[in-house]
């Protein structure tokens, strides 16, 4: 009984959403933001069942604002009949007009990407983990692919002795 409780704990705490675990394979991440989204109804509540998909999703800067494009939200069966969801709608983020500045300039004057990594909830609001980040070549995917199974093999090792 005791195992439910705890099990009922870890979700409470765990207030990810969706994680893109593509983006820190493809990218180097350089610098991390908070931002707010802008989502209709339907959408908050296919979220709150984990129904979003960040895999194939960026973030496009046009006239000053931020938007996310890509991102897969399906909607539920029991959403409201009156509304038509759009499953992949661009999405405002709600970012600082100086933070916005800033990554205009990175993206258009030196070459990084805007990417999603991340969707999760603060204080019932739904806010997006987006990264700076630059290209990897092969042979640093292929690198960080060893790393990451030296890392795995050493904890192993340790483990053991």
């Amino acid at each position: 009984m005791s195992g439910k409780k705890t099990s009922k704990n870890n979700k409470a705490n765990d207030n990810t959403i969706a994680l893109n675990r593509q983006a820190t394979h493809e990218y180097f991440i350089e610098e991390q933001f908070e931002a707010g989204l802008v989502l209709e109804g339907w959408e908050v509540k296919s979220l709150r069942d984990g129904r979003i998909q960040l895999k194939e999703s960026y973030i496009d800067i046009r006239k000053g604002e931020a938007w996310l494009c890509g991102a897969h939200i399906s909607s539920m069966l029991t959403a409201s009949t009156h509304v038509k969801p759009d499953a992949v709608r661009k999405k405002k983020l709600l970012l600082h007009a100086r933070e916005i500045s800033r990554l205009i300039g990175a993206v258009e004057r030196k070459g990084y990407t805007l990417i999603p990594l991340a969707m999760y909830w603060v204080r019932g609001r739904a806010k997006l983990k987006l990264g700076l980040a630059k290209g990897k070549k092969l042979h640093d995917k292929r690198a960080s692919a060893k790393e990451k199974d030296w890392q795995r093999d050493k904890q192993r090792i340790m483990k053991h002795a």
